[in-house]
């Protein structure tokens, strides 16, 4: 089996750098074919070094180069190339949040304040098809490199990827932290598998109408990250996108359908899952350890039509655990239905909202306002529980939650939010059912 898989793996790759390497080679035939000065023609005359001298100018004086591009613009800092082949671009993300719990009778959490993101991120071109993208990160007292990928733009339909990246499954992990309606992200987001280290092949197709990923990467568990390998299997990620009414226009121009997986191996650690709240709600017992195949399946949509948006997403994780003597596949599944609406009336996109007019008291001018409600949850496998892979009374088996946020976007870089979420569990406590988690969050974010 174990030969079988290796096989798979070498030929998932293979495909995959051969797709990478015919894409050029099609740009190139597709360029050919258009262009009558292209190389299958009689070649030109080549033009002089340099040209004549006019009158007035010393002979052999070199052609003037146009300068280079220096900006401080809304999307960051830019240096650049006249011609843009080569270019620099810095930008930073700052989340400065604060988290306040009604409720904590059992103290599992504490009311801060907290720099949950702290990100100066260096991102680049470079001979006009390769991209650059450094993301690190110094939030919550820790230092780490969240992305670090060097891209290869061989056309709209592909682009190679390779380095540290997000895993292409999860509609809303997919999504820039800075874009995203609620503070934390929904429940699914446990499930999730978050960054990963491998190689992508990703393009669009027809003009964006489907977009496509299939990576190869080390694998990590649910929710999680990682820079190494745990061992030698590797899992395997594919997600599709369909945007159907994307070039026919109409009420449904806005709406995308997708579907994601993974499949692959994983021996060692387990994951922990946890509340909108971060306080963790479910963890494996001791002894338990990842043992075996693990899956995962996700359909996704969203839906955008002028100042509202919804989003729905679904996750399901099916891993192979072992507690000696007992061994048994555990399913957990998690989804959540989000949606917005931009009181102010801009139109709401998953990238993010420009204010029609950026806050400016003395003119009567107040930035964008955007109400955004979800509802969502997550139900750990009844295997984790009969089998004794979890304690009934220690971790929950269910999570259901509900939330309300308010966005003031005053410009396309700074934005304040005020989000309330409640959870309700099933089990997780010796005398039944854990206490609710009621918790009030504040966001201040900076971006540019």
């Amino acid at each position: 089996m174990s030969r079988a898989r290796g096989r798979t793996t070498t030929v998932l790759a293979l495909a995959m750098l051969v797709g990478a390497v015919a894409a050029p080679m099609a740009v190139a035939q597709e360029k050919e074919a258009k262009d009558p000065g292209s190389s299958s023609q009689a070649p030109k005359t080549p033009e002089p070094a340099d040209k004549p001298a006019q009158a007035g100018e010393p002979a052999g004086k070199p052609a003037a180069v146009d300068p280079a591009k220096v900006a401080a613009e809304p999307e960051g800092f830019v240096v650049q190339s006249a011609n843009g082949d080569y270019r620099l671009q810095f930008n930073s993300i700052l989340q400065a949040d604060g988290r306040f719990y009604e409720t904590d009778t059992d103290r599992l959490a504490t009311d801060t304040f907290l720099l949950r993101s702290a990100r100066p991120i260096l991102q680049g071109t470079v001979a006009k098809r390769f991209d650059v993208y450094l993301a690190p990160d110094f939030g919550q007292g820790q230092s780490l490199i969240q992305d670090a990928y060097l891209d290869a733009r061989f056309s709209p339909k592909a682009r190679l990827r390779v380095g540290k990246m997000k895993t292409p499954f999860g509609l809303e992990r997919l999504q820039l932290e800075s874009f995203t309606l609620f503070v934390e992200r929904a429940l699914p987001t446990d499930i999730v598998p978050n960054r990963d280290v491998g190689i992508q092949l990703a393009g669009d197709l027809g003009g964006g109408v489907f977009s496509y990923a299939a990576a190869l990467l080390n694998g990590v568990a649910d929710g999680a990250s990682a820079d190494l390998s745990s061992g030698d299997a590797r899992d395997t990620a594919v997600r599709g996108f369909l945007r159907p009414f994307r070039k026919a226009g109409g009420p449904l121009r806005g709406l995308g359908l997708g579907v994601a997986a993974t499949f692959g191996r994983q021996q060692g650690s387990l994951p922990v899952y946890r509340t909108p709240g971060q306080v963790v709600f479910f963890s494996y017992a001791q002894g338990a350890v990842a043992d075996g195949h693990r899956t995962r399946f996700s359909p996704q949509a969203n839906f955008y039509a002028g100042p509202v948006g919804v989003i729905f997403e679904y996750a399901r994780s099916t891993q192979r655990v072992r507690k000696d003597p007992a061994a048994a596949d555990v399913t957990n599944q998690a989804w959540q239905v989000a949606a917005s609406w931009l009181i102010t009336g801009e139109g709401a996109t998953p990238n993010g909202v420009r204010p029609r007019k950026a806050f400016d008291p003395a003119k009567g001018q107040w930035g964008a306002f955007e109400l955004a409600a979800r509802v969502h949850g997550l139900t750990v496998g009844d295997e984790a529980f009969a089998r004794g892979f979890a304690d009934i009374r220690k971790s929950a088996r269910k999570a259901a939650a509900w939330g309300v946020d308010l966005n003031w976007y005053l410009n396309r870089n700074v934005k304040y939010v005020v989000n309330f979420e409640q959870t309700k569990f099933s089990g997780g406590s010796t005398g039944g059912d854990r206490e609710t988690e009621t918790v009030l969050f504040f966001r201040a974010q900076l971006v540019f």
